[in-house]
């Protein structure tokens, strides 16, 4: 991998990390439907004018159902929970469990596209989970609604992810990923937008907080997206999906950094153990386990 390749990947962690910041501190004034729905609406029209460039309009029309299929499960749905649980658990502890959807995909993948699972990637997933009761349990003392609820929606989120990857690899594999993620943007604004009028709050968002869904729109989705297809393209979707170990990492900096969120030993034990369990599902660290 080049020093460029390396560096662009940094800073799409760091995009990636810090969308937990601005929903953290965003989603309260705007409300999450309202959020995302500017969100994946900016980020559409930062991808359009590249796609119309590029030629790949006929690529979303011939293929519209599957990609609204993948904006709904792989943005819709997900953006509206993780900005949620984002607001009720920190940036920090939101991104962490942002990095349990390689482990959900292989389940998915397991489950539907019958993959095989070997008992290192077993193993992984029991150490990966073991790292979410972690991070559960350093929630408690507090009520519900504070600590499981958003937990919850956290990996309900990952799984959505799991599964619109799994659809993706199904249905889509080989079609232009330009194509995929600009028309899976505009699908989940068209869906997004009903709600996102009918609870739309009352009071007028501030300007800081519009300032911070512009980035999130532009930056943190619609330049984040085209750094990753660039990363696909010069080093391969193996080596480019192992940003997924650099989001957490960047969350928890951020939120330290700017909210001023505690950085505890439980937060730091139940990462390391998400990351090594998703290390081990995804292949990424391989030996030989011997089972008794």
């Amino acid at each position: 991998m080049r020093l460029k390749d390396m560096l662009e990947l940094v800073i799409l962690g760091a995009l990636w990390g810090s969308s937990f910041l601005y929903m953290r501190s965003a989603t309260p004034e705007f409300g999450a439907f309202a959020l995302v729905a500017v969100r994946t609406g900016i980020a559409a029209l930062c991808l359009l004018p590249i796609l119309f460039m590029r030629k790949k309009v006929s690529v979303v029309k011939q293929y519209w159902r599957p990609i609204l299929f993948v904006g709904l499960v792989n943005t819709a749905i997900p953006f509206v929970m993780f900005s949620y649980s984002t607001v009720l658990l920190g940036a920090g502890m939101a991104s962490i469990l942002n990095a349990t959807a390689p482990m959900f995909g292989a389940i998915v993948a397991f489950l539907w596209l019958k993959e095989r699972l070997n008992e290192l990637a077993v193993f992984g997933l029991f150490i990966g989970f073991g790292g979410v009761v972690v991070i559960s349990l350093v929630r408690t003392g507090v009520d519900l609604q504070l600590s499981i609820l958003p937990i919850f929606a956290a990996l309900g989120s990952t799984f959505a992810y799991g599964i619109a990857a799994c659809y993706t690899k199904k249905h889509l594999t080989g079609i232009n990923t330009l194509a995929i993620a600009t028309g899976s943007q505009v699908f989940a604004t068209l869906a997004l937008i009903p709600f996102a009028v009918a609870l739309w709050p009352q009071q007028m968002p501030s300007t800081h907080a519009w300032l911070q869904v512009i980035v999130l729109g532009v930056a943190c989705t619609g330049f984040a997206y085209i750094l990753y297809f660039r990363l696909i393209a010069n080093i391969g979707a193996s080596k480019a999906i192992t940003v997924a170990y650099l989001v957490p990492v960047f969350g928890v900096l951020w939120g330290a950094v700017f909210l001023q969120e505690a950085v505890t030993l439980g937060m730091l034990l139940g990462a390391g153990l998400i990351l090594l369990g998703v290390s081990l599902t995804t292949g990424v660290i391989k030996f030989k386990l011997k089972l008794a």
